[in-house]
């Protein structure tokens, strides 16, 4: 007995001298790595990487810059069967344990000591979320004891609900997708909180291998893991016989979803990146900014509809280039044939597809989702073969004259069937801008940006042509002349030393109308009528005054070919110069982004963009507080800059007499000039002008209302031709029609007053003066009240009456 009290003694002592080894160990491994350990503190304050997103100013998702999709969620957003499904799988002890799982643990030691390596790590979510934010993933025992003392702090310092929520917003689960909330999404197209038990059950079975597990990639192996999770939340009481059996016979739903784009903006999510990258540097693709634009996704859609509608027009007129390839059907199976279709990229609205067969009016098409469709002959009744832009060949009069066999062409769906179209060699730009503050409010800078990239809004400087009149005449009304002064629009000759040689001016219809109203001469765009107007008020000071409205001074030749659109300008900067015109005469700069807010919703940014004021009391500008235009010594070339000191008031560059006359001139434009196929739209209050400039290298139209200003530009991206009748009434008005038929859709017509400075008289047009009593041709005409004519036109009678002696002489009797 004395024996076994002795051995027990011993036995006793021993194992209270491991055991204080063993805690004598471990704290001395402790203060090893505890210095080298983080601040767990840090998680509370930890930025996941989250992508840039771009909304429109009505919160439509325009698009997404990162590598990394994540959308964070919290904690009370996450279903509760995915929290079962998630404890099935990684960690059934998560809510009882204290961030390690001893059995786990002893798991792993027991594969270190047998073979020598940790195959399994026994690692808790606790564990995991140490390991993901501060570790790195490499299989040692020095990281995973560090794991483990992270995990010990992570569980003193966070709740429980913290730690999962940090975990299901940081883990990778395949397909760039991070966090629970972007696998929804990319695998299921819609949110966690949409998902059924057995697709919960599938997002949980990826973070252990989130590629081997995939249901893209390896749907089998994911069909297990899933069903074994589902059979784990059975076996722990989390579901019932049931659900269970009603989640395992659900088949396999995951597909592949892109970015959750909402509106098809590509050109203006591009601006806005290359805008704040400058800013942020890499920073841009991780920090979760969320950016508000002024576009407004209704007008978006529209333009884009509108342009690429207007490029398919103008292709159609010149003829069908023939098939994108041609393949020999023979050599290729199905699986080759969709291979083709589906390596064949989609631009604009315009898909790719196969003729397999051709009949007398109508072809049999393959397309890239494998079902067949038939293209009739209305849908490519069109297509006469492109001989040259200013020529297309014969009429097709069956569908061989067509498409042939083994043809690659582009289709466009429509209600009932198909069109051939082709992808428009031709280019263009839409702009939009409310004119009262300058936001950009919808934007396509070409056909397809996946095609080419290239931002003609923008970036394209062309010629405007006669598109820029409204600036020259603009300056006219502010140096004297009025909607009725006459004009002599007569051949003429001039040797301009810049120009290098004598220059022959001519209209674009050839011929020459004699003396002319000035607002004749804008409606109908006579060239020698604005000459002469640049000749009178005299080159630097019309240029200088053109300048006012936000053109780059280097573009802007100093000589008379400035009169007829010489210069070079962008689709933005004639936008912009135009909404002064609409807005009553004020500048306003465009701008695109309305706010950018944090990853938390915190407001970063917020515009403050000057707006035109028509109510505010201006004052002649300083040297200080504007550019006033001046000459080289100081003397101002003509009407200064005005500015407001009320806060974000716009500066005032045309007086509100100038502002009126010349909109009211411009609606002439639409009722009876160049601009007259927008009287389709059946409104009183539209104002604009055409442009087109040598050769027909450019078509332009910009026309407003007080609600919205808009450009429309069509040429080739090497400027060439665009062919016999192709003018801005042509080619780019039917774009703008489009447009603003939509646009415009339920806002009221109204046009401005005269402000107090104008008043109308009828007068002769003929000669400008105030018409004779009972003149029936007599039209009416503002002015400004201290220019009314006091002289009447002459009467029929009058006419052949011989002279009086007053009259030859000058004085009576």
């Amino acid at each position: 007995m004395r024996t076994f009290y002795t051995l027990f003694k011993w036995l006793s002592a021993l194992a209270l001298i491991g055991a204080l080894a063993g805690i004598a160990t471990v704290a001395g491994i402790y203060y090893h790595f505890a210095p080298q350990l983080p601040d767990v503190e840090t998680l509370r304050e930890v930025k996941l990487q989250t992508p840039l997103r771009v909304y429109s100013a009505d919160n439509k998702l325009i698009a997404e810059f990162g590598e990394k999709r994540r959308t964070p969620i919290s904690y009370n957003e996450i279903p509760t069967d995915f929290v079962h499904a998630l404890q099935a799988a990684e960690d059934a002890r998560f809510f009882e344990h204290f961030g390690i799982d001893i059995k786990g643990l002893s798991r792993a030691a027991f594969q270190l000591a047998s073979t020598g390596e940790i195959q399994s790590g026994g690692s808790t979510i606790t564990m995991q979320v140490a390991k993901n934010f501060f570790l790195s993933h490499e299989r040692t025992f020095t990281r995973k004891f560090k794991e483990i003392l992270l995990s010990l702090q992570i569980e003193r310092e966070l709740t429980k609900e913290e730690i999962l929520e940090l975990y299901i917003n940081k883990i990778y689960l395949g397909q760039r997708a991070y966090g629970i909330q972007a696998a929804a999404t990319v695998y299921y197209g819609k949110p966690i909180q949409d998902l059924s038990l057995a697709q919960l059950a599938m997002i949980a079975g990826l973070p252990k291998a989130p590629s081997a597990n995939n249901p893209l990639s390896n749907p089998e192996r994911a069909l297990g893991r899933r069903n074994w999770i589902l059979g784990r939340m059975l076996e722990l009481g989390y579901i019932d016989q049931a659900r269970y059996e009603q989640a395992s016979a659900e088949p396999i739903t995951a597909r592949y979803h892109g970015s959750d784009i909402e509106l098809e903006a590509p050109y203006i999510a591009e601006m806005v990146r290359s805008e704040l990258y400058e800013q942020y540097g890499e920073d841009l693709y991780t920090e979760g900014l969320r950016v508000y634009t002024t576009v407004d996704s209704r007008l978006q859609e529209s333009a884009t509809r509108a342009l690429r509608q207007g490029l398919h027009a103008y292709s159609e007129r010149h003829g069908y280039h023939g098939p994108e390839q041609q393949v020999a059907l023979a050599e290729l199976d199905q699986p080759a044939r969709l291979k083709l279709l589906r390596e064949t990229p989609i631009f604009g609205d315009l898909q790719p597809a196969l003729v397999l067969d051709v009949q007398e009016r109508s072809a049999t098409l393959l397309l890239r989702d494998g079902s067949e469709a038939t293209l009739d002959w209305d849908g490519m009744a069109w297509a006469s073969p492109y001989k040259s832009v200013n020529y297309a060949g014969p009429e097709p009069k069956t569908a061989r004259d067509v498409v042939a066999p083994g043809d690659l062409v582009r289709v466009l769906p429509r209600d009932a069937g198909w069109l051939l179209r082709q992808i428009p060699q031709v280019q263009g730009a839409l702009i939009a801008m409310n004119p009262t503050d300058g936001a950009i409010r919808a934007l396509s800078g070409g056909f397809s940006f996946a095609h080419n990239k290239f931002n003609r809004a923008t970036q394209a400087y062309r010629q405007p042509g006669s598109n820029i009149k409204p600036f020259l005449y603009t300056a006219a009304l502010e140096y004297g002349f009025t909607p009725a002064s006459i004009i002599n629009d007569a051949p003429v000759v001039f040797h301009d030393v810049s120009l290098e040689s004598n220059w022959r001016p001519e209209n674009d219809n050839g011929r020459f109308g004699g003396p002319t109203r000035l607002r004749e001469a804008l409606y109908r765009s006579r060239n020698l009528v604005s000459i002469r107007l640049m000749r009178s008020l005299g080159i630097e000071r019309a240029r200088d005054y053109m300048l006012r409205f936000g053109f780059s001074p280097e573009r802007f030749p100093a000589n008379l070919s400035l009169a007829l659109g010489s210069a070079d300008a962008t689709p933005l900067q004639m936008v912009t110069g135009y909404a002064a015109l609409a807005n009553g005469g004020f500048k306003v700069a465009p701008y695109l982004i309305e706010r950018i807010e944090s990853a938390t919703g915190e407001l970063l940014y917020q515009s403050q963009p000057l707006r035109a004021c028509p109510d505010c009391t201006y004052h002649a500008a300083t040297s200080d507080t504007a550019e006033a235009t001046a000459t080289a010594d100081g003397e101002p070339t003509g009407p200064i800059v005005m500015v407001s000191d009320t806060e974000h008031a716009a500066p005032r560059i045309i007086t509100p007499e100038s502002a009126f006359l010349i909109q009211d001139v411009m609606r002439d434009v639409i009722r009876r000039g160049t601009g007259r196929r927008a009287l389709a739209l059946n409104r009183s209050d539209l104002a604009g002008k055409t442009g087109t400039t040598n050769e027909q290298k450019d078509a332009w139209f910009s026309g407003f209302n007080p609600d919205l200003v808009a450009t429309a530009w069509v040429g080739f991206d090497q400027p060439a031709p665009l062919g016999r009748r192709e003018y801005g009434s042509t080619a780019a008005l039917p774009i703008w029609i489009d447009f603003m038929a939509d646009a415009l859709e339920g806002v009221p017509d109204r046009t401005a007053e005269p402000p107090a400075g104008i008043t109308s008289a009828l007068i002769d047009p003929a000669t400008g003066k105030l018409a004779y009593p009972g003149q029936a041709d007599a039209i009416e005409e503002y002015f400004r009240r201290e220019q009314l004519p006091t002289e009447h036109a002459r009467s029929p009678e009058e006419q052949l009456a011989p002279p009086t002696t007053e009259q030859i002489f000058g004085y009576g009797g």
